[in-house]
């Protein structure tokens, strides 16, 4: 059996504490209308400084025939915080010598979030073919490569170590390293911040300086502008802070070239419009996670409605972008008609997403997962094109 907690009124930023086997979790204001349907995974977890309110509990029983809900009210809860955010609770992994060295070093690599960095690597390797106009030299790639993934699990690694309270808070984060304390938080920052500096000396001296350059801006990007500034502030915050994701387009470009090129230039506006139809459709999957940590993702703000109406517009836009490269010579006849099939069939897409959205579906029935699922097998397949078109000429 457990108890949750959640507010009716009071003030703080909200408190986790463990008794014995009840669990309870108080988010204070504003987020007390975006009330959890079950317990916070994150239990045992202390995550906020101090509360004192009327709440409304709720106690979860599983029975041999399923599991229900039953509620209490009246209780009052006074929780003083007891360890900082991404301290190890009573559930979780206990002190650092019960924290086995393989889950650790698997924690490290999580840090880094290698699936993200995975489309990175898509957008940088085959510029660099387009760059050389055929194969460029191996050891540049795989430099280039290392450098691309130490600069972005950096980065992540800073963007974990800053969003800690609210990854605490969300059903898809909560397991993240630095939630469940098998990564501490001083721990996480210091290897962020390692990375960050290991980077950019490969880049500068394996590569060349302009790349290092570039990689070093996108880490400070997308940790200060996007994480630190634009998140909590803006429903604008995947617009701009997909900046960051641009970049290995422009490093890619620069690894085998040392200078900038207008084909760069296209590409980056690639991903630039391509990233928030891409991010979008997540968003409106999982909202109600960001309803309930205040962080103004355009679905949470916005009707599903007026969400996929913006799907729709970014989408032709980068759908026209992407086919600037073969009127302005960079490409030829191949990247051309991967670039008009997978646009279009992406377009398809955005519009039946934005056809369910008018006609009032919600649910599973909304299909968003589509079109998200689809914008990675879209950017890889044009990706693959630029990389290929330079032996097709």
């Amino acid at each position: 059996m457990r108890l949750v907690a959640h507010t009716v009124s009071g003030t703080g930023f909200g408190t986790a504490f463990t008794t014995g086997h009840v669990t309870a979790f108080v988010p204070a204001a504003p987020f007390a209308r975006h009330l959890p349907t079950r317990p916070h995974p994150s239990e045992g977890l202390a995550l906020g400084n101090v509360y004192s309110g009327v709440v409304r509990a709720s106690l979860y029983r599983e029975f041999t025939t399923g599991a229900r809900w039953e509620s209490l009210s009246g209780v009052c809860v006074t929780a003083v915080e007891s360890r900082p955010p991404g301290a190890l609770g009573a559930s979780s992994t206990g002190n650092r010598g019960q924290r086995p060295f393989g889950a650790r070093v698997m924690a490290f690599v999580a840090l880094t979030k290698p699936r993200i960095i995975e489309l990175l690597l898509i957008t940088t390797v085959p510029v660099m073919f387009l760059a050389e106009q055929g194969v460029p030299d191996l050891w540049l790639v795989l430099n280039t490569c290392i450098g691309g993934y130490l600069s972005a699990g950096g980065a992540n690694a800073l963007n974990m170590y800053i969003d800690r309270d609210i990854d605490a808070l969300m059903e898809r984060t909560a397991r993240r390293p630095l939630v469940t304390g098998m990564v501490s938080p001083r721990e996480g920052l210091v290897f962020g911040l390692t990375l960050a500096v290991v980077s950019t000396l490969w880049f500068g001296l394996l590569v060349n300086w302009l790349s290092a350059w570039l990689s070093l801006g996108a880490l400070l990007f997308y940790v200060v502008v996007y994480t630190m500034i634009l998140k909590r502030r803006t429903a604008q915050n995947i617009v701009w802070g997909g900046i960051a994701g641009c970049m290995p387009v422009l490093i890619g470009w620069s690894s085998v070239t040392d200078s900038m090129s207008w084909a760069a230039v296209i590409l980056f506006l690639v991903i630039f419009f391509w990233t928030p139809p891409h991010y979008w459709p997540l968003s409106m999957k999982v909202k109600d996670d960001y309803a309930r940590v205040g962080v103004p993702m355009l679905p949470v703000i916005a009707g599903n409605k007026a969400v996929a109406r913006q799907i729709v517009v970014y989408s032709w836009v980068m759908v026209a972008v992407s086919l600037l490269l073969q009127p302005l010579g960079y490409t030829g006849w191949f990247y051309t008609a991967v670039a008009l099939a997978a646009g279009g069939w992406w377009l398809w897409e955005a519009h039946a997403l934005q056809s369910r959205a008018k006609g009032g579906v919600t649910g599973g029935k909304l299909k968003e997962m589509r079109l998200f699922h689809w914008s990675i097998t879209y950017v890889s397949l044009l990706f693959v094109a630029v990389a290929v078109d330079p032996f097709l000429r």
